[in-house]
């Protein structure tokens, strides 16, 4: 219990660890490829503006430049060292001039290419390959496209994501280390707290078993001496009831303290359901109960026989006292790799909250689990004893028949 509550601890903390780096670092890298283009946009715009492309332009700085660190307008040296080229077409689409002089990777069969096809795409500026154009008119005959080459933005934005994955990953297991060494610390108060809750139930349980066997024994000797009474049938049945309430707890308490089984050997589950089956048949044919079985031979699982037959113990009980009156109870047991038990038995009344008849003294009829001796922690004691297997125990109710399922985990 203690391992499962410091593994959630864990998941939990990491999945708030993964969320806050995704978030964090995807805020960055977006934010950062939003401002590269909004960059390349205005560096784009301003190239555009001026008529002459070439190495000697030097235009005037603008006196309402914006200057910060996430937004400024381009200087001088941006405008100087930027890697553009432009086309011009006349009129009629046709080629009139390249201006090619601040680009080197461009040759002029390529310009004409990229400059036709941006004249194509119908849109005043976007983007073809590793450049960003923009269209202007510089004369009424005339068309200019305006290229820029973004590829330096493009690897440092790739740079960045990959700097950024790496640091996420190192960040990630560092916190996985972290929260790993201070789960234990963490879960520490609510472990204790549990422990001690645990302890008290083991302690109170051992201490109630010698008052009930002593009140059972006087009741028998005054029934021996005054003859047999409603009283001390009554003192016996409440005795007897006590009696099942206590050995529940420890089954209970004993679960919860194993994280795995006290034995690991062979068991025989097709003998066991067998041996079961047959102490429980007289209990149902006195209500009148119908008892079916299909038990597969030679089904065997991991185990302790003790434990697994009182969880089979369980169900049973459970199946003859709540079956509807007529009813029956069929049993069936399959192997394989996962040997799988089905208890069924009919009910009768509203519908059944499946999920619900599993929690701790959680009773769907308070007054006929009274009649029938029911407590409200017996399949609770079962769903723990089959989860320290590793098994699986679920119920499904339909067309008037309530369904247990055993699910064994793989047999190795």
């Amino acid at each position: 219990m203690i391992k499962t509550l410091q593994r959630k601890f864990i998941v939990t903390a990491m999945i708030a660890v993964s969320v806050l780096l995704l978030a964090l670092l995807g805020a960055i890298n977006v934010f950062s490829a939003v401002s590269s283009a909004a960059d390349s946009q205005r560096l784009l715009g301003q190239l555009a503006s001026f008529e002459d492309f070439g190495p000697a332009i030097r235009p005037e700085l603008r006196e309402d430049q914006e200057k910060g660190v996430f937004r400024r307008s381009p200087d001088e040296n941006d405008r100087m060292s930027a890697l553009t080229f432009s086309v011009c077409f006349d009129g009629e689409d046709q080629l009139r001039s390249l201006s090619l002089d601040r680009i080197a990777t461009v040759d002029e069969t390529q310009a004409e290419a990229l400059g036709r096809q941006a004249l194509e795409s119908g849109r005043n500026e976007g983007r073809l390959e590793n450049y960003r154009y923009r269209i202007v008119q510089p004369a009424p005959d005339s068309r200019t496209v305006v290229f820029l080459d973004v590829s330096g933005q493009q690897r440092s934005l790739l740079r960045l994501a990959v700097l950024s994955l790496l640091g996420g990953v190192l960040a990630w297991l560092a916190m996985l280390l972290l929260v790993s060494l201070l789960s234990r610390r963490a879960i520490r108060p609510i472990a204790e707290n549990m422990q001690r809750q645990r302890q008290f139930v083991t302690d109170a349980g051992h201490e109630l078993k010698t008052p009930l066997a002593i009140i059972l024994a006087n009741t028998e000797a005054l029934e021996l001496r005054q003859g047999e009474s409603k009283y001390s049938q009554n003192i016996r049945a409440q005795v007897q009831r006590l009696t099942g309430l206590t050995q529940n707890l420890l089954t209970l308490a004993r679960a919860d303290e194993a994280s795995a089984p006290s034995s690991d050997s062979i068991v025989d589950l097709s003998g066991l359901c067998s041996d079961q089956l047959e102490m429980f048949r007289a209990p149902a044919e006195l209500r009148g109960l119908g008892l079916e079985a299909q038990i597969a031979p030679e089904v065997s699982v991991r185990g302790d026989g003790g434990q697994l037959g009182q969880l089979l113990s369980i169900l049973l009980d459970n199946a003859v006292k709540y079956c509807s009156e007529g009813g029956g109870i069929a049993l069936e047991l399959s192997g394989g790799d996962r040997p799988l038990l089905r208890l069924s038995n009919s009910v009768s009344g509203e519908e059944i909250d499946t999920e619900r008849i599993f929690d701790r003294f959680y009773r769907r009829d308070e007054s006929r689990s009274r009649q029938t001796g029911g407590f409200g922690i017996g399949l609770s004691a079962a769903r723990a004893i089959a989860r320290a297997y590793g098994a699986e125990l679920t119920a499904e109710c339909a067309e008037g028949r309530i369904c247990f399922s055993l699910r064994f985990p793989i047999r190795k």
